[in-house]
């Protein structure tokens, strides 16, 4: 393959797209933003609070530099090559086709099950307003009404998933101009009790130890699924060389706004020993200032975000369904687009695995939300590893004079690729270590099985499709 092969194709040569381009620079950077700003944030904070106390605020931190390193990496191999489900066609090119096809359906295996998360979460907020009607009541309307917001136009999606992110972000920044304000002038019932001080006041910065501390990175490492959503917009974003620079450049910003921010004014008004697991620490930290108006807004827009990402998740299921589709690894029906341009059988059939988060509100709505997030966590520790080492064999292939630079480099070459890589494997092991946390594990041995089996059988009926690898003159689309 030459280089000027990679750089001349054309838009049209894409023959796996048929999408619209009908997400404008505003709309991807918002779904950056709110890709960022999670229920793992607005819900798990509160467990995660209570089992590390003040020192949350550094796995949040560390965790985000590493979520950084992978969205860079992420950025180059999309300058380099964007494509609409972009994470399967980078491990198909660069490990082969077989990781190409475990990593997309494992990826839509993570906004399934995180998409069931949202719906609890969503569930357990509306419980807050109607504490009589059943979670599973809310949760199977909630799903029934994105999927229609789905099957509509990638225009629609774009421009609700816009103002889901504008919401959650000027919630944020209200929360903590006023958690600010009542530290600097100690207006509130809160005023009295509210210092810097609690951060290190009731049992020290690490109250439960270092361990206690570095097992909330699971949780932590939850939050942050959705950021590499930008990577999926690829496909149907209308500039992608200059969009996806900027929505990827500004996230350290919005982690240590949103998430190091948030979270450390919030421990400064409220000391962390009155946090608790089921509860949204936005929404108690409101309650305890004595604003219950305010409790009940903070309350809507956390029930937003978990919207937000359910409606993401239906959108990215669908793309990379057809992804698998158009690779002959997933059935050819999937391929196809409605007459608005979108994938809606692949949607469709989404929303039903979705639906069991609609049962398990039903039969376990108490462990519901940590048994989804924990297999949403495995997934997503393995897309994320599949970009980095996909990255990593980029950079080789770059530095050998096999493939054309990208116009969006990494720093650092593949080095900080690596340290995600080691970090990454580590958080696998505190997951392992859980007895709660390590029935994902099993899931996800029973997962990789299937598709194991899946691929034998793949292969005797089609093995020309088994041994396809990315092709690059034929995909590039920006």
């Amino acid at each position: 393959m030459t280089s000027s092969k990679v750089t001349d194709a054309k838009v049209t040569d894409a023959p796996e797209e048929g999408y619209e381009r009908g997400l404008g620079s505003r709309q991807v950077q918002m779904i950056a933003i709110g890709g960022a700003i999670g229920v793992g944030l607005f819900l798990g904070a509160g467990a995660n609070i209570a089992k590390a106390g003040p020192s949350l605020i550094v796995m949040y931190a560390l965790a985000g530099v590493i979520v950084f390193f992978i969205m860079r990496a992420l950025g180059e191999l999309l300058l380099y090559r964007p494509v609409s489900g972009s994470f399967a066609e980078y491990s198909r090119e660069f490990l082969g086709p077989f990781f190409g096809y475990f990593t997309g359906w494992t990826y839509w295996l993570m906004w399934v099950v995180t998409g069931m998360a949202e719906l609890t979460a969503a569930a357990i907020y509306v419980h807050y307003w109607f504490p009589d009607v059943p979670r599973w009541v809310t949760a199977l309307v909630f799903l029934v009404i994105l999927f229609g917001v789905n099957l509509i136009s990638v225009k629609l999606f774009g421009e609700l998933e816009f103002w889901f992110s504008m919401v959650k972000v000027t919630a944020l920044i209200g929360m903590i101009v006023i958690g600010l304000g009542v530290l600097t002038f100690g207006f509130s019932a809160a005023g009295d009790t509210a210092a810097v001080s609690n951060l290190w006041a009731f049992d020290g910065f690490f109250p439960k130890g270092v361990g206690s501390s570095l097992m909330t990175l699971q949780g932590v490492m939850f939050a942050y699924l959705a950021v590499e959503l930008v990577g999926v917009t690829a496909g149907e974003s209308e500039n992608p060389e200059k969009t996806l620079p900027k929505a990827i450049n500004t996230l350290p910003w919005r982690i240590a706004l949103f998430y190091v921010g948030a979270l450390t004014v919030i421990l400064c008004v409220v000391k962390w020993t009155e946090f608790a697991e089921g509860v949204s620490p936005f929404v108690k930290a409101f309650a305890v200032i004595g604003i219950p108006a305010a409790a009940g807004i903070v309350n809507f827009v956390v029930l937003t975000a978990a919207l937000s990402s359910c409606n993401s998740g239906m959108y990215s299921t669908g793309r990379m369904l057809r992804n698998l589709a158009e690779s002959g690894e997933a059935p050819k029906v999937f391929s196809r687009l409605s007459a608005t341009k979108t994938p809606a059988l692949g949607i469709f059939v989404s929303v039903l695995f979705m639906g069991i988060g609609v049962v398990l509100n039903y039969v376990v709505p108490e462990k519901a939300f940590g048994y989804v997030t924990s297999i949403a966590t495995a997934a997503g520790i393995w897309t994320w590893l599949m970009i980095l080492i996909s990255h990593v064999l980029y950079r080789r292939a770059v530095v050998a004079g096999r493939l054309p630079a990208s116009s969006f480099p990494a720093p650092g070459g593949s080095v900080c690729s690596w340290i995600a890589i080691v970090f990454l494997l580590f958080v696998t092991g505190l997951i392992a270590y859980d007895a709660d946390a390590r029935v994902c594990l099993y899931v996800m041995a029973g997962w990789a099985a299937a598709l194991g089996i899946g691929w034998a059988v793949l292969k005797s009926r089609n093995p020309q499709v088994t041994e396809r690898r990315g092709e690059p003159e034929l995909e590039k689309i920006g």
